[in-house]
């Protein structure tokens, strides 16, 4: 009896160390591939095509391709968004500038940074890719609906976020020169 515990456990042992031998080598490739962010691009550029080609392909999958596009427009609302939102938080002195010349101002931090964004947005495609090849993601909808309702759901969550973006930081960067216009244009009417 106490033998058959030992002997799953000592099977797994190499599974293990082959495990993590490859998490150590991904992981090195995907910290030297960090400051290269055209050529990560390109690459996932090529799985993006790769992906478009298999599904045109075989002419289905279109749910895994609306789940997809859902996956991004979530991925790229994260990109978008600041990290600390000042709507969200507000701060009862006004937002906070730099007092001390040791003090670092930031304008804009994202919530989610360009890389983990690359990595997540390949990483999608990836799991995508694979899903093509099982037949039980492949339900049978009318695929122009999926697409008018993604375009929809794009534009309205879009147009909130651009909104967004020119109230909190282009508004106030763009405020000073409307100010110093509005004034000009006054003092060449009088």
């Amino acid at each position: 009896m106490e033998g058959t515990g030992g002997s799953s456990a000592s099977a797994a042992a190499p599974v293990n160390q082959w495990w993590q031998e490859f998490s150590k080598i991904f992981q090195y490739y995907l910290d030297k591939s960090t400051p290269h962010a055209t050529y990560r691009w390109i690459g996932t550029l090529a799985i993006v095509s790769i992906y478009a080609l298999r599904v045109f392909y075989v002419q289905g999958f279109y749910i895994v391709s609306y789940g997809l596009g859902i996956y991004l427009l979530n991925l790229l609302i994260g990109f978008l968004s600041p990290l600390v939102d000042p709507e969200l938080e507000p701060n009862a002195d006004g937002p906070l500038l730099p007092t001390k010349g040791s003090d670092e101002f930031k304008p804009f931090i994202r919530r989610l940074p360009e890389f983990k964004f690359w990595y997540s947005f390949t990483k999608a495609f990836c799991i995508a890719f694979l899903m093509t090849f099982f037949s039980v993601f492949d339900v049978p909808v009318f695929w122009p609906i999926l697409l008018c309702y993604w375009i929809v759901l794009f534009v309205l969550t879009m147009r909130r976020q651009i909104a967004h973006m020119i109230k909190s930081t282009l508004g106030r960067d763009l405020l000073p020169v409307a100010v110093a216009v509005v004034q000009i244009d006054a003092l060449s009417w009088s």
